[in-house]
């Protein structure tokens, strides 16, 4: 019967997991590691796995559907359900368990590239699904797929509360193949269909550029495990343009790896604490500090919106609490817990909320979100600066502003 295999798992000794920043990229990190003991947390008397009512329960269930149930069943299928229920019952949408399978999309995510429609999406408290960013280039802007577009279906699965990782794996496939997208698109109210190629995708998340009045510009879209690098590599290029003042826009950013924010904190502020993180009882699970000799000595600005979260609250909230910047826009999101993907015995996976994180000033930002230094609303109440005109952009004008003294 499946349910011993279940019992099995769950009864492992110990896990080795990684803290990150985000509900959608990891990266094994080996400062960041931490023991976990499946004894600790476990509540007084309370053991539903070793329960005997528990156990009589799924056979009771079991043998109903052995004796009634008209089609055919895939006892591996129950199984991953009875893994996702699990999960699912902690009614946190980013505690998740993967399958062998979804792990490795996952890791794949964060390795630069990858086989699928290039679009970054993200998933609002309500569970709801929607794109953020077509990559340029890519064959979801091709095809024509746009900021604040909900998906509403892949293929043939409709989108109704699932978890991201799911419907990130339904969108992604074999090169060549098509996936059917069907969105809704707020801005006219209607709903769209495409038929968008998988191709390969590549990673890219920094762009820079020089704007006028030697006032440099980069624009993080997400946080990979090349981003930091990319990162300084950009500062340095502009300064080299003769840069002597910096915009930082992390507007529509969704966060990501939280070695790569770490690392671009460091390479700017001079000294002490970046990030720390708690543990449900107060403790201090880790401290992050500046780790570079590096400092960046130069006036700028960091572009919010409600759509920044996680790794790019943790760099404004970074640069807001040491004033090497001044936020610019709106309230950010507001995702201030710390997720960690516990890889299992079985080379499946489980992504486990496991702590807050705090500013260096020790704020707590969760379901709070940041707030700038100067709030500034863009055109036509927009949501998004994905889709938004350089020229009708307030909140770029703003930042200008300000680094000109104006």
């Amino acid at each position: 019967m499946f349910k011993k295999r279940i019992l099995g798992v769950l009864l492992a000794v110990a896990m080795m997991t990684t803290i990150t920043g985000c509900d959608l990229f990891h990266q094994k990190d080996p400062d960041g590691s931490i023991n976990i003991d499946t004894e600790q947390g476990k509540k007084d008397n309370v053991d539903p796995w070793n329960d005997e009512d528990v156990a009589n329960k799924v056979d009771e269930i079991q043998a109903y559907i052995d004796m009634y149930y008209y089609f055919e069943t895939d006892e591996a299928a129950q199984e991953e359900a009875i893994y996702d229920g699990i999960m699912d019952g902690l009614g946190d949408p980013y505690s998740v368990y993967y399958t062998e399978e979804e792990f490795a999309d996952l890791m794949e995510t964060n390795s630069g590239e990858y086989f699928g429609v290039g679009a970054v999406v993200t998933q609002a408290v309500d569970m709801t699904i929607s794109i953020v960013r077509p990559i340029p280039g890519s064959p979801a802007e091709e095809a024509g797929l746009m900021a604040e577009d909900i998906i509403v279906q892949v293929d043939d699965m409709e989108i109704v509360d699932q978890e991201l990782s799911l419907v990130v794996e339904k969108i992604r496939g074999a090169d060549g193949t098509t996936a059917y997208i069907k969105v809704f698109r707020p801005s006219i109210n209607d709903y769209l269909e495409f038929n968008v190629e998988r191709r390969l995708v590549e990673n890219v998340s920094v762009y820079y550029e020089m704007l006028d009045k030697s006032i440099g510009y980069i624009q993080v879209q997400q946080f990979y495990d090349n981003t930091a690098e990319e990162f300084i590599e950009a500062i340095e290029d502009l300064e080299k343009q003769g840069a002597k003042s910096l915009i930082v826009d992390l507007r529509d950013n969704p966060g990501g790896l939280l070695s790569a924010v770490i690392d671009m904190c460091s390479y700017i502020i001079d000294g002490g604490t970046i990030l720390t993180t708690k543990d449900k009882d107060g403790n201090v699970i880790e401290k992050y500090d500046d780790n570079n000799e590096h400092e960046l000595d130069m006036p700028m600005v960091v572009l919010i919106n409600g759509n920044s979260a996680s790794a790019s609250e943790i760099f404004a909230g970074a640069m807001q609490d040491t004033d090497k910047a001044e936020l610019v826009g709106t309230t950010s999101f507001g995702k201030g817990i710390v997720q960690s993907v516990i890889p299992l015995s079985d080379g499946t996976a489980i992504k486990l909320t496991i702590a807050k994180y705090f500013t260096p000033a020790g704020n707590d930002i969760h379901e709070v979100g940041i707030e700038p230094d100067y709030e500034v609303e863009l055109p036509n109440g927009m949501q998004s600066a994905v889709n938004v005109k350089r020229e009708e952009d307030t909140q770029l004008k703003e930042a200008i502003k300000i680094l000109l003294g104006e």
